[in-house]
């Protein structure tokens, strides 16, 4: 009789496994809140509040709540579906794809350091992290194609733009809202955090080019397989790239870059460009519009193009799912009363901590948080007001709280199943979770060794 293999659950019963130990928590954890001004958490202010434990009830419940939470970030997600279902139909990617794996001739390695460049600067300015989602299905053919594997494509994206938000020099989300309530300037600690972004960047593009080297030398080394996944794209079915396929790519490209553009708050970053601060209603619109406008192009009838947008927003339905239980996470911890307690947890460690022990415990602290918590910016609202002033008697600026915050944060959304972005791309690579974890374990590692000696350098410099 042959014995059964473990195998790795799905996204979602990671996700559902995850919700009922929150809410088992909720049953053992003793419920508290801290008195609130103007949404902000005042130090000093904990008290216990009655019991609210939560059942099988509230776990269902909170997956739904959750969706409903996160309805602007999926619909965003089933848009970008659609807009890829319409632009595949055409044909323009696959003859774009083969188009410069042809004209590469072989220096498709030399696509990792540029991407993972732009994707980790976007990362570092201003937290582009959700935005990666519409990338996905767009450079994993392109890699698939080249002879690598999904890991590959994934890791270009995520990683890039993973290590740019870990050092986040001047993200508005992250670094911009905990400078805000540690009560210090964007510009403090801003060489730190641009020395960082050298070191984790570079770190990130090396792992990924000597996994990708590994994998084209010997398929077999790939930790799921080389062509893995639904997208992907056969060289050896040549598709004419012909002019009307020449416009769509154009216009394809064109609609990525308006949304990148759309998104950064220039204003914040003191730049002299006008801002158009979209977000995901805006963005939504605008992958439904250029669906519409490459369907047109691509001289498809009504039926056709709504037909066709309709079966690529179902292509991403499971991925949109998968986003909307992740956040039903924190909603159970809020529902049960316990996000609070477990910050004061923390505030209680942290007390009388010399300036580089109370610097590394901010750091360890906001591990865990950021699993519980993963919205940088909701934790930062929750947690700096507390943290930063305990940070003055350690005898520790509110710069190096706010980059202890921020490494802690991006390294963990990394790889914590609780990260709706990791989720989603995991889901979009069909790359099973167990197996992400084997592949990017290493890396992780490296980034925390890295993330403390920064941080004692920080308090030594200081």
């Amino acid at each position: 009789m042959r014995e059964k293999k473990f195998h790795m659950p799905t996204a979602y019963t990671i996700l559902f496994l995850l919700l009922i130990l929150v809410a088992a928590a909720t049953w053992i954890i003793p419920a508290g809140s801290y008195d609130y001004e103007d949404g902000v958490p005042v130090a000093g202010t904990y008290h216990t509040v009655e019991q609210s434990p939560q059942g099988p009830g509230d776990v269902l419940r909170a997956a739904f709540s959750g969706f409903y939470d996160a309805v602007d970030v999926c619909v965003f997600i089933l848009m970008v579906g659609g807009f890829l279902g319409v632009v595949m139909k055409t044909g323009a990617v696959d003859a774009g794809v083969s188009n410069i794996i042809r004209l590469l001739g072989g220096r498709e390695k030399w696509l990792i350091p540029i991407l993972m460049v732009l994707f980790g600067l976007g990362g570092t300015t201003y937290g582009m992290w959700e935005e990666t989602m519409a990338f996905y299905p767009l450079l994993i053919p392109v890699f698939l194609a080249a002879g690598y594997d999904a890991v590959v494509g994934i890791s270009v994206i995520l990683l890039g733009a993973g290590a740019g938000v870990i050092a986040s020099t001047v993200n508005p989300f992250a670094t911009g809202i905990a400078a805000g309530f540690a009560g210090v300037s964007l510009g403090e600690g801003i060489v730190l955090r641009l020395l960082e972004w050298v070191a984790f960047e570079g770190a990130a593009i090396w792992f990924v080019m000597a996994y990708a080297a590994k994998v084209k030398r010997n398929p077999s080394k790939s930790v799921v397989g080389v062509g893995t996944g639904r997208i992907q794209v056969s060289m050896e079915q040549q598709v004419p790239f012909t002019a009307r396929r020449k416009a769509i790519m154009a216009i394809f490209t064109l609609t990525f870059l308006i949304m990148v553009y759309a998104v950064v708050p220039f204003d914040e970053m003191g730049l002299p460009l006008p801002t158009l601060g979209w977000w995901f209603p805006e963005l939504s619109a605008l992958f439904l519009v250029g669906g519409v406008v490459i369907g047109l192009m691509d001289r498809m009838s009504e039926e056709e193009l709504t037909e066709t947008f309709v079966a690529g927003c179902a292509d991403l339905l499971g991925v949109a799912f998968i986003i909307g239980i992740s956040r039903g996470i924190t909603v159970l911890m809020n529902d049960g009363a316990i996000t609070d307690t477990i910050l004061h947890w923390g505030e209680n460690a942290l007390a009388g901590a010399g300036p580089v022990s109370f610097t590394l415990l901010v750091f360890l602290l906001y591990l865990p948080l950021t699993i519980l918590i993963p919205s940088s910016s909701g934790l930062a609202t929750l947690s700096i007001p507390i943290v930063a002033p305990l940070g003055k008697f350690a005898g520790v600026g509110g710069d190096l709280v706010v980059t202890a915050f921020q490494s802690a944060s991006g390294l963990v959304n990394i790889l914590t199943p609780t990260a709706a972005v990791v989720m989603g791309a995991l889901a979009l690579g069909h790359v099973p979770y167990d197996r992400w974890l084997k592949y990017v374990w290493k890396l992780m590692a490296l980034f925390f060794l890295l993330a403390l000696a920064f941080l004692i350098a920080g308090v030594l410099l200081g």
